[in-house]
């Protein structure tokens, strides 16, 4: 695991910087002109002589310091009139704002790096490595945040996620409403999107989907479907029995939605933020749209207690080059890409933890 080392603000360079200049927003969602634009880089501000991190770090933020005299990173239409606004355009600290860039090419060789290499499906996956992360985050009560697509229901890695959420590897878990609806199909019917186990399409199982979120809408909840023995296996039912917090979101093309889908655009965001400001490690598998939208609102390290600073761990696992390429373009430089499907990522996973586990002498389930 990599750790990420402050800059020396005793250097004269910094010495020299001044103070990070502020200007009160104009209007309930409206920034200054010339405010300062955040990456998810580790940030620094000198207010009052000192080098200070904003809380709640994300990219397409804006920099602003509170009454009571602490830094944020918040969303524009979160920003209230009045709220001081950090200015600028450099990040080299010459305004008195510092993005720290440099230790992305610094690493000790062997270590699980991100940003040294294209992504290619020819490049071998270190299951190990992986595997031992996962592990040292449930060790160390870390807060995992998987973000999953449909394909992971299709492509039968069902079974494979379930035990993952049920041995507590998953904090908490980022979705789609046909995520939730194909593994509830397949708790009720055996079948996702009429297709069966055995990938064979079913007779009338072009409705089943239809007929599985009719049930959990009659129940009222995914939840007290479970409670009620409608959902009896599966993604969400391990969600709902370990108490594992998910977060549903919708989009137009939508069935349903089951109850628990968050429709409006702007609560979805801040449903998912909830999630992503407290992630120690991110997983995204086979899903594009969600995957972009989670890497937008992370920061590419995780803050520890003792305010020490190390890589945030993420992992971006499809079928094509292309996803895991368009979320680094899209600002998301730490993502390490795993080209290869859903099925196959997910059960090799889940040996060599199980392996790791055996080693370590704990328990898996």
């Amino acid at each position: 695991m990599s750790t990420i080392p402050h800059p020396d603000f005793s250097a004269e360079r910094f010495a020299r910087s001044p103070e990070a200049r502020f200007e009160p927003a104009p209007a309930d969602g409206v920034l200054p002109e010339g405010f300062f634009t955040t990456t998810n880089l580790p940030t620094y501000v000198r207010v009052g002589g000192r080098w200070r991190m904003p809380r709640e770090p994300r990219m397409d933020g804006a920099l602003v310091l509170s009454a009571d005299g602490e830094l944020w990173v918040r969303e524009g239409r979160r920003v209230r009139q009045g709220e001081q606004v950090a200015m600028g355009q450099a990040e080299d600290g010459t305004e008195g704002i510092y993005v720290h860039a440099s230790w992305m090419a610094s690493g000790a060789e062997g270590e699980f790096k991100f940003m040294t290499s294209e992504v290619s499906r020819e490049k071998p996956v270190d299951y190990a490595r992986m595997a031992r992360l996962l592990v040292e985050e449930r060790e160390r009560g870390g807060y995992p945040v998987w973000v999953t697509g449909p394909a992971l229901v299709h492509s039968r890695a069902r079974a494979d996620m379930t035990w993952f959420v049920s041995n507590g590897f998953v904090g908490g878990l980022l979705a789609g409403n046909a995520v939730a609806v194909h593994d509830i199909e397949a708790s009720i019917f055996g079948t996702t999107l009429g297709m069966s186990g055995a990938g064979e399409a079913t007779t009338g199982g072009h409705g089943l989907h239809m007929r599985a979120i009719n049930r959990v809408r009659a129940a009222g909840s995914i939840a007290k479907a479970v409670e009620q023995g409608v959902v009896r296996d599966g993604i969400m039912h391990a969600c709902v029995l370990h108490r594992v917090p998910f977060v549903l979101t919708g989009s137009i093309r939508d069935d349903g939605p089951l109850p628990e889908v968050v429709t409006d655009n702007l609560a979805a965001q801040e449903a998912m933020r909830s999630h992503t400001k407290k992630a120690t490690l991110v997983v995204m598998i086979a899903t594009a749209l969600h995957a972009i939208a989670t890497g937008n609102m992370l920061p590419s390290f995780v803050t520890e207690a003792d305010g020490s600073l190390r890589e945030l761990t993420t992992i971006c696992v499809d079928s094509s080059e292309f996803v895991v390429n368009k979320l680094k373009d899209r600002g998301t430089h730490q993502a390490f890409g795993v080209v290869t499907n859903a099925q196959d990522f997910l059960h090799i996973l889940r040996l060599y933890v199980e392996r790791e586990l055996a080693s370590r002498g704990k328990a898996g389930g």
